[in-house]
């Protein structure tokens, strides 16, 4: 599929930001950019349209109405702790939402590619490839494992992508952990990082291009997306702090249990890539790869 269309959910998130930039810069596909915003954060008024996918009709609506061939969802509800706590939200957002879209997909049949995470599993014996059976420690988990559960169950032609630990730059989002590191060590602050969190930090740039791998494609299943290296948040800062030319004496090492979080995490984590590069020929950037890209995108 070369030339199609492509409606993207949360277009305004970091992710969606991301999406939206590289599709332009190296597809033809034709986009059609929504979410819960009245306006673009990007300022893509003409190809924008508000939409809640929590309410069924709007979505119905919003597909009958452009005729995709792909329903990209970039949008999730994402703060983990607060997952904890709002559960009634975090459930809408994350699997009503999903449903939504797959009621409105299934009569044009519509591909939906949906953006998972690691948190379906528990994180005892990590990294997982594709075929690891998940264990959802924290309801954030049980939430996108129930989304998943509820793709597979529909039968519709998707692809679901596993991503983790997303970071990059974007217009009005949330501070994600580097551009928080970044803050505080260039004010010289204090900070307490945790030792014993493993995983693949993935910067949002080459997320998305593996996403567009995979719709170019055609291809079906399950998907791991994320950065090449797997290592603690530790040794993530060590490197971000080279990059940058912060000083390690800032950092604090702390176990996460310490932290006392609404959630749990999943500690001995990480996603195996193995499969998109085999198969798809995606490249995966190293740490400081992707560090140096941040970098340059903050103009540091």
């Amino acid at each position: 599929m070369k030339k199609g269309k492509i409606l993207i959910t949360g277009s305004n998130g970091l992710l969606g930001q991301a999406v939206t930039a590289i599709f332009t810069r190296e597809s033809d596909f034709e986009l059609i950019l929504t979410s819960v915003e009245d306006k673009s954060f990007m300022g893509f008024e003409s190809n924008y349209r508000q939409l809640d996918i929590t309410s069924k009709e709007q979505v119905k609506a919003a597909v009958a109405a452009h005729q995709p061939d792909v329903i990209l969802n970039c949008a999730a509800f994402t703060d983990v702790d607060k997952c904890e706590t709002e559960r009634e939200l975090c459930w809408k957002l994350n699997v009503d939402a999903v449903k939504n879209l797959i009621i409105a997909a299934r009569p044009h049949n519509i591909k939906l590619v949906h953006i998972s995470t690691d948190y379906i599993f528990d994180g005892k014996n990590g990294p997982y490839d594709e075929e690891a059976i998940p264990n959802p420690i924290s309801f954030y988990g049980r939430s996108k494992l129930a989304a998943e559960n509820a793709i597979f169950a529909s039968g519709i032609n998707a692809a679901i992508i596993r991503t983790m630990v997303l970071f990059g730059v974007g217009h009005n989002v949330k501070p994600n952990f580097a551009v928080w590191l970044i803050n505080k060590l260039s004010a010289k602050e204090k900070i307490n990082i945790v030792d014993d969190q493993i995983g693949n930090s993935t910067i949002v740039d080459n997320l998305a291009f593996g996403i567009l791998k995979v719709i170019e494609s055609e291809r079906s299943g399950v998907f791991n997306i994320a950065g090449k290296d797997i290592e603690s948040r530790l040794e993530f800062t060590h490197k971000l702090c080279d990059v940058f030319g912060f000083d390690k004496g800032l950092i604090n090492i702390i176990k996460t249990a310490s932290l006392n979080q609404p959630a749990p995490r999943p500690l001995n984590s990480g996603l195996v890539t193995l499969k998109v590069q085999s198969e798809l020929q995606f490249k995966p950037f190293d740490t400081m790869e992707a560090l140096q890209l941040l970098k340059f995108q903050l103009g540091h």
